[in-house]
């Protein structure tokens, strides 16, 4: 019988996998590791030196299984969907009293929720935990955001801590809620992510077509926008794709690229669950949306030529100092209201699955590792740990402030790009979004007033309490 010797199994070596392993080994943890193509083990052993070491490659499942220290801490990273239930019906049957199932993918929570209730049935335990960083991250330390039983995490603690990312010498892990909370919390940090990035592709795309700068300018100006409030890594690597050149045409990478975005479900489910939750986060859609738009190349070409008539005002976009710097104050402002959306949908969410998420904390674990590190994630840290936490961000006084200083910025460089059609879908999201949140009396007096008409959906009066329903003309 093969001798226990592993701290903890992967079973999946794909990039995502892979370097999860080396990390851990790097840590000093003996890793068990399973592929499907059982070449992959022996040669991340081999060919990682020292490291490789700690690497236990194995040649089935039940070899795999059997190197495992007991309660043995087995993490899955194969892709998210039925490849995930077809793992788990392959590996439980061969599983002990206390052995501990880890999915790390890109899952969505309702399979989380799903695959929680049926482990309940049996001895075993199972962990959802989201993963931020990509490749990097996994390989030097990523974000994670833990789901599961609170005990079970004391087991994996002692593992996940070291191979963390760190803020200022914090672990950037944490236990987030029973069942789905960390797929949940992942999936709205990828949500975030979206809006995120296309709001720098648009304001890319003012700098571009609205002043006519070459990749290598905009990578100066994106720089420099690092060092203050954009602080952050989506804006650190934009300065870094804009300054690449294409080393076959030596033209800037960026403008060797097709303009058509791929996506992996996330945004997509963030929007979902927003809506589910009915919880307004329109930027994350606009977002998604956009990336959609995208892939229609052929379309978006075709749409072109049948509009080749429309006449844009002139772009009233200035590149010199004043005018960079309302556009770094747009973006800066757009980027808190996405941000206000995201936590939104994740306190909605925790009072609908009573999952008590902790909001502060998803804060800080999001500070370093995960893509979406920034340096106003101090702040909100500090909102949500306080006596009073915001019910939205916008409400915290140091957001008022800052989106109170910047809106002005935000709103004349959306009207700039409709005017000359340059499209700003998540900017102008994020506007309108703050708009009409602001508004103490809004518009569906009417909307309720219509449906009242039509169907008999009855309304609220601003007089009186209770269900009213009126007796409309015929139409």
């Amino acid at each position: 019988m093969s001798e226990r010797i592993a701290d903890i199994g992967v079973l999946g070596l794909g990039t995502m996998g892979a370097n999860l392993a080396l990390n851990m080994a790097e840590k000093g943890f003996k890793v068990a590791v399973n592929n499907r193509t059982v070449e992959k083990g022996y040669a991340l052993r081999d060919e990682n030196g020292e490291i490789g070491q700690n690497i236990v490659p194995t040649d089935s499942i039940e070899d795999f299984l059997s190197r495992l220290k007991a309660p043995r801490l087995v993490l899955f990273m194969v892709p998210a969907g039925p490849i995930v239930d077809e793992e788990m019906q392959r590996i439980m049957p061969l599983l002990s009293p206390g052995d501990i199932i880890i999915d790390a993918g890109n899952a969505d929570f309702n399979d989380t929720l799903r695959r929680s209730r049926l482990v309940e049935e049996t001895p075993f335990h199972f962990v959802g935990m989201g993963v931020s960083g990509g490749e990097l991250g996994a390989r030097h330390g990523p974000s994670m955001m833990v789901g599961g039983a609170r005990e079970t995490y004391a087991s994996l603690q002692p593992i996940l801590e070291p191979i963390s990312a760190k803020y200022e010498g914090e672990p950037c892990v944490a236990w987030l809620g029973p069942d789905g909370a960390g797929h949940f919390v992942k999936t709205i940090h990828n949500g975030i992510e979206y809006a995120d990035m296309q709001m720098i592709a648009e304001i890319y795309g003012i700098l571009r077509d609205g002043l006519g700068l070459a990749a290598g300018e905009m990578a100066d100006i994106f720089a420099d926008w690092n060092t203050r409030g954009l602080s952050s890594y989506l804006v650190e690597i934009t300065a870094v794709t804009l300054a690449e050149k294409d080393s076959d045409t030596g033209k800037p990478m960026v403008d060797v690229i097709l303009d058509e975005a791929g996506q992996k479900g996330t945004g997509r489910w963030s929007v979902i669950e927003s809506q589910k939750l009915g919880v307004g986060a329109t930027t994350i859609e606009a977002a998604v949306s956009a990336r959609s738009v995208s892939s229609r190349k052929a379309e978006r070409e075709l749409t072109e030529s049948l509009y080749s008539s429309v006449a844009s005002a002139k772009a009233e976009f200035h590149g010199d100092k004043d005018g960079l710097n309302e556009l770094e104050a747009a973006l800066e402002t757009a980027k808190i209201i996405a941000y206000a959306q995201g936590f939104a949908v994740l306190t909605a969410a925790s009072a609908e699955h009573s999952w008590n998420l902790p909001l502060g904390e998803i804060a800080r674990i999001w500070r370093a590792g995960c893509i979406i590190r920034s340096q106003f994630l101090d702040d909100i840290t500090k909102a949500y740990d306080g006596a009073e936490p915001p019910a939205n961000l916008l409400h915290a006084p140091e957001f008022v402030a800052r989106v109170s200083a910047g809106e002005s910025a935000l709103r004349r460089v959306v009207a700039k790009a409709a005017l000359a059609g340059i499209a700003v879908p998540a900017l102008a999201a994020a506007l309108s979004y703050f708009d009409d949140y602001r508004r103490g009396r809004g518009t569906t007096n009417l909307t309720q007033a219509q449906r009242d008409l039509f169907g008999a959906h009855t309304f609220h009066r601003t007089d009186k309490d209770g269900v009213f329903h009126h007796q409309w003309p015929a139409v």
